[in-house]
């Protein structure tokens, strides 16, 4: 019976671990951390912010898991829920421009000013659904 319970946790693990290289493979090959240190002139500390967001995930997997206890109060969760809301921004906004989709709309709709303004809207719309989303009640 515990031979049973060991190799579901061997290969628990096994996917997990794959799972999360598979992340940070997409997170380092869009190059969203070398993008943010580029734009905020903090290059010097991209190994830092590399190892923040892996101590991130694995502290976030950590909590998950284990069901530690964190005393989540009003003002943690809003701090948090800023800055994951800013580093999912950053992420699609890098997964987009990896992909070239804004240059190849803007041609196609022969857009020629006004790009920036067009992706500041559709992040503040992700941002007023997801605050629907979770007002309302939606997600139960």
């Amino acid at each position: 019976m515990w031979i049973k319970e060991i190799l579901l946790g061997i290969s628990g693990l096994a996917a997990g671990t794959l799972v999360a290289a598979g992340v940070f493979a997409l997170i380092t090959s869009i190059g969203v951390i070398p993008r943010m240190a580029d734009k905020s002139r903090t290059g010097s500390y991209v190994k830092s912010y590399e190892t923040a967001v892996i101590l991130g995930g694995i502290w976030g997997n950590l909590l998950n898991i284990y069901k530690i206890p964190f005393p989540f109060t009003a003002v943690s969760l809003a701090i948090f829920g800023i800055f994951s809301g800013m580093f999912v921004g950053c992420l699609a906004t890098s997964l987009a421009e990896s992909l070239n989709t804004t240059a190849i709309f803007s041609r196609r709709v022969k857009l020629h000013r006004g790009i920036g303004v067009i992706i500041l809207c559709a992040a503040f719309g992700k941002m007023i659904a997801s605050l629907m989303f979770f007002y309302m009640g939606w997600y139960r």
